[in-house]
């Protein structure tokens, strides 16, 4: 089943980027994605209800669970979804595909595994792909560019700090479907308090755009993707299941040039081809390179 784990959130998560991008308007960024979870939560627990599956966390989990919902299932999309103000939806899931290379370097710091010279050459690569894709809006002094990559970085830094607590709770014997659950519930809750707190005006856009991508972000792209990648990690590690962040830009960016007039340059291409290259090489190293981490060790 990994194969088609892998193709179904390849698919799912690579088309999501403008459906983020649709729901930018008159809705504060929080409320929408609070809007999402709760909804997708309360498909999760009626499944887990109809399916006589329901399950608590209790004591090592609940702080875990907590740190799930604040890193996956809140802060990682208010990131994004700002990001999303300033960078084209295609471009963002490219600074996403990093998601393999932080991954390994979470993993080093806080399991102490070895950063093999393979994933350090590719975490090099994947980086100066970045460098290189947006280079020509950063060379123009862009503030608007500078700060949507800073956005999209911090929110693909949370997003591998949930891929380290989901680990940790699969360690534990806690399934996605739970904890993706109580997670979603959790970030649904911080977002509202947020919104409370700041005083953000509670709207809603009850238009067919708004509202088919609330849909489509809360069942497919959080009920459904969200469990097949998480069951992926479990399987995988965080590390190998973040792979599939690797092929997130070719969709991405093809239905970013579609429906947003993105245009593709040599350093864009040149760029998304180097990021590529980083991120494969950090999964599939040539054996020379393998060799040498070897006789390292």
């Amino acid at each position: 089943m990994t194969m088609p784990l892998y193709a179904l959130v390849v698919l799912i998560w690579g088309s999501t980027w403008i459906a983020l991008k649709m729901q930018l308007g008159a809705v504060p960024v929080e409320l929408s994605i609070a809007y999402r979870f709760g909804l997708a939560a309360l498909v999760l627990f009626a499944w887990l209800l109809l399916t006589r599956q329901w399950r608590v966390p209790r004591g090592a989990a609940v702080p875990r669970v907590l740190g799930q919902g604040l890193c996956l299932f809140s802060l990682n999309f208010v990131c994004f979804m700002h990001a999303s103000e300033t960078l084209a939806s295609g471009l963002a899931a490219v600074v996403f595909s990093s998601a393999s290379i932080w991954n390994a370097l979470l993993a080093r710091l806080l399991y102490g595994r070895r950063l093999a010279p393979h994933v350090l050459a590719g975490s090099v690569l994947g980086l100066a792909g970045l460098a290189v894709l947006f280079w020509p809006e950063l060379q123009q002094g862009r503030h608007a560019s500078w700060q949507g990559l800073a956005w999209a970085l911090g929110g693909t830094l949370c997003f591998s700090c949930g891929n380290m607590l989901s680990a940790s709770l699969q360690a534990l014997g806690y399934r996605p479907l739970h904890t993706n659950a109580w997670g979603m519930l959790a970030g649904t809750l911080l977002l509202a308090a947020y919104a409370l707190a700041a005083g953000l005006p509670w709207t809603f856009d009850a238009s067919w755009r708004y509202g088919g991508a609330l849909v489509y972000l809360a069942v497919p792209g959080s009920v459904i993707a969200f469990t097949a990648y998480l069951t992926l990690v479990g399987r995988l590690g965080p590390e190998k299941a973040a792979y599939a962040t690797v092929l997130f830009p070719i969709v991405a960016l093809n239905i970013s040039a579609v429906a947003e007039g993105y245009e593709w340059t040599p350093p864009g291409v040149l760029g998304l081809l180097l990021a590529m290259a980083g991120n494969v090489l950090v999964f599939r190293p040539p054996r020379w390179l393998q060799t040498a981490g070897l006789q390292k060790a």
